[in-house]
C-alpha cells in the first residue's frame, strides 16, 4: 500500500482554529486573495512559499510525463501547500492554481515556514510530516518530477536515477526505444544518440548527456554560494556525521553550510537496511535515515549543497583569527570560522586493470532498489566479508536467482553475528571462501558478461558467465583534500586530538568526524555521536579564542 492511500490524513491535514492563530503569526506577510483559476505557485518556481487557505480552494497539479499536468489534491481552508523544497526555497516541483471561486491565502516564505517549525512544535510537527510525506508520495507516483529519456540500465541513467533517488527527488524513465512520448521528442529535436540520455526538468527545461551538477542545478538544488559571506561552520560530507553536525550546530543558531560531491548519506546512505542502530529495531534503510536527517538539518536553516566537491583546503598563512576558505569548482569558494571533516570514505577499487570499464555498467559499489531490479532473476558475485556486503546480501538474494558470495577468509572475522546467521539461511547463497577477483570481460557497451576468480591457496582460475557484480571490499579516507593542511596517520585518515580538543585536527579550527577521522568507530551511531560532540567543541574553540 503506497503512502497516498495509507496516510492521506497526514499528507493533507486540516489546522484546528486554534492550530491556525498560532500558525498565523509566523506568515511572513499579509494574506492575498487570488481569482478564479489565477497561478498561486508554478512547477519550477524558485522560493515560492507556503500558503496556508483562509477562504476558498488551491488546486495542485503536477507533471505527468512530458507534456501534460495531472491533479495532485485540492487543498480548503485550514490546509496549506508545499513539500520539502519550500523549506529551503528551492524550485517547486508541483504548481497551484485558485479553485472556481478563487481564494484566500496566507504565504509562508522558507525562513518563516522554518520558523514556524521551531517555533510551534504542535503545529510544526503536523506541517514537517505533511510535507515530508508529499514528497514522498510524488516520488511514488509515475511520472512526477523529472524525466529521464534513454536505455533504461545504461551507465548514464543507472548514476542519474542514483543521484535523483537518493536526493529524495522523484523521477521515471522514458525507453528511447519503445516509449512514444520520448521516442517522439528524440526525433522531433535531432538528438544524436552520443547525446542521451536526455533529462526533462519539472520547469520543462531539457539536458543533453548532463552530469550530476548539471542536474542538480536545472533541479535547483544547490543555494548561491556567496565567497563573501562567512559561514560560522562548513561541513564538508553529507553522511551521518556531517548531517549530525548540521543539525547541532544549525539547531544552536550557527550558519551552516554543508557540501556533498555525490549525494547526502554517505556511504550509509546506500545501505539497503541498518539493524543495529538504535531506536530502530527492525532496521532502517540508509537513504530513510539519511533522508531524516537531510529534512531535519533544513528545518534548523542549515544550507546544503550537492553535488559539489570540496577541491582544497586553504591553509597558506593566515591568522588564527582569519576565516578558512574552501576552493571549490569552477573557482567558486566559501568561507567559514571552523571546517569539520566529514568527507568519510571512497569506495575501495580491487587492482583489475579494466574494471572502470564496467563501472556502472555491470560493476556497482552500492546495492539500492535500483540495482537490485536490473539483475533480478539473475546469477550475480557480490565481493565482500563486511557488515555493508552481509546487508547487501541479504537485500539482494531473494530478488535473484543465485548469489556468489566472494570472500578471503571466513565471514566470522568480519560480520556481525546476526548477519552470518542469516546468510547462512538462503538457500540461493554459495560462499567461496580464499578466492578473489582477477579479470572481468565485456565492454562498455554491452556492460559485463563474465568474470574470472583465483583460489589464493591453490592458484585455480574459475570462469562465471555473470552481468553483474557487487563490490564491498572497503574503503579508504577521503582526505586527498586536505594535503599539506592536517596530518594524517600512513595510512591517510586525519588524525585529531593533539590539542585541547578531541576532535581537533593539527590545523585550528579544522576538525573531523566519522569514517575520515584516525581511530574513528566505523559505524553510523558512532558517526553520529561524533557529529553532535564536535559542536560543543567548536563553542569551546570560540570561546578560547
Amino acid at each position: 500500500m503506497n503512502i497516498a492511500n495509507s496516510r492521506v490524513h497526514q499528507m493533507f491535514p486540516v489546522l484546528d482554529d486554534a492550530q491556525m492563530e498560532s500558525a498565523k503569526r509566523f506568515a511572513s506577510g499579509p494574506a492575498k486573495t487570488f481569482a478564479a483559476h489565477e497561478s498561486v505557485y508554478a512547477i519550477g518556481e524558485r522560493g515560492a512559499p507556503s500558503w496556508l487557505v483562509l477562504d476558498g480552494t488551491i488546486e495542485v497539479v503536477r507533471r505527468d510525463g512530458l507534456n501534460h499536468e495531472a491533479p495532485v489534491t485540492i487543498h480548503h481552508p485550514g490546509q496549506f501547500t508545499g513539500e520539502v523544497n519550500q523549506l529551503a526555497g528551492r524550485p517547486s516541483i508541483a504548481a497551484g492554481h485558485a479553485g472556481p471561486q478563487g481564494c484566500t491565502a496566507l504565504p509562508f516564505d522558507p525562513a518563516h515556514l522554518r520558523a514556524l517549525m521551531v517555533g510551534s512544535a504542535d503545529v510544526g510537527e503536523i506541517v514537517m510530516r505533511a510535507l515530508i510525506l508529499r514528497r514522498v508520495g510524488l516520488i511514488e507516483e509515475s511520472g512526477a518530477g523529472t524525466i529521464l529519456i534513454g536505455v533504461p540500465g545504461s551507465a548514464d541513467i543507472v548514476r542519474l536515477q542514483g543521484f535523483l533517488t537518493r536526493s529524495g527527488y522523484p523521477n521515471m524513465v522514458l525507453d528511447v526505444a519503445s516509449d512514444a512520448e520520448g521516442k517522439e521528442l528524440v526525433d522531433r529535436i535531432g538528438v544524436l544518440p552520443d547525446e542521451l540520455p536526455l533529462v526533462m526538468c519539472p520547469n520543462g527545461n531539457l539536458l543533453k548527456k548532463p552530469t550530476d551538477a548539471d542536474v542538480a542545478a536545472c533541479l535547483g538544488m544547490m543555494p548561491v554560494l556567496d565567497p563573501d559571506v562567512v559561514y560560522d561552520v562548513a561541513i564538508v560530507g553529507a553522511g551521518p556525521a556531517g548531517l549530525a553536525a548540521a543539525v547541532y550546530a544549525a539547531s544552536e543558531g550557527l550558519s551552516v553550510m554543508v557540501l556533498d560531491e555525490r549525494a547526502i548519506g554517505g556511504q550509509a546512505g546506500a545501505s539497503s537496511r541498518i539493524e543495529n542502530y538504535l531506536g530502530f529495531p527492525t532496521g532502517i534503510s540508509g537513504q530513510a535515515l539519511a533522508g531524516r536527517a537531510f529534512n531535519q538539518a533544513l528545518k534548523f536553516g542549515a544550507e546544503i549543497a550537492v553535488p559539489v566537491a570540496a577541491l582544497q583546503l586553504e591553509c597558506g598563512d593566515a591568522t588564527v583569527d582569519d576565516p578558512l576558505t574552501l576552493s571549490l569548482p569552477a573557482d567558486q569558494s566559501i568561507r567559514a570560522k571552523a571546517v569539520i571533516v566529514a568527507s568519510g570514505a571512497r569506495y575501495r577499487r580491487p587492482d583489475i586493470e579494466n574494471l572502470a570499464v564496467f563501472e556502472g555498467a555491470g560493476i556497482s559499489y552500492w546495492a539500492s532498489p535500483i540495482e537490485a531490479k536490473l539483475c533480478a532473476g539473475e546469477e550475480v558475485a557480490l565481493v565482500g566479508g563486511g557488515n555493508s556486503a552481509g546487508q547487501a546480501v541479504v537485500f539482494l538474494a531473494p530478488r535473484v536467482k543465485h548469489l556468489h558470495l566472494i570472500v578471503r577468509r571466513d565471514l566470522s572475522a568480519t560480520m556481525s553475528r546476526y548477519l552470518v546467521e542469516r546468510i547462512a539461511a538462503l538457500p540461493n547463497v554459495e560462499i567461496h571462501v580464499d578466492i578473489e577477483v582477477v579479470g572481468l570481460e565485456g565492454d562498455r557497451t554491452t556492460g559485463l558478461n563474465a568474470a574470472s576468480f583465483r583460489n589464493r591457496s591453490t592458484g585455480e582460475i574459475t570462469r562465471r558467465n555473470l552481468r553483474h557484480m557487487f563490490l564491498f571490499i572497503g574503503a579508504d579516507p577521503n582526505a586527498q583534500w586536505l594535503e599539506g593542511c592536517v596530518d594524517t596517520d600512513d595510512k591517510g585518515f586525519v588524525i585529531t586530538g593533539k590539542g585541547t580538543l578531541p576532535l581537533e585536527t593539527s590545523k585550528r579550527g579544522v576538525f573531523a568526524i566519522g569514517d575520515v577521522r584516525a581511530g574513528s568507530t566505523k559505524r553510523v551511531a558512532a558517526a553520529v555521536g561524533e557529529g553532535a560532540a564536535v559542536v560543543a567543541q567548536i563553542h569551546a574553540a570560540i570561546a578560547q579564542r
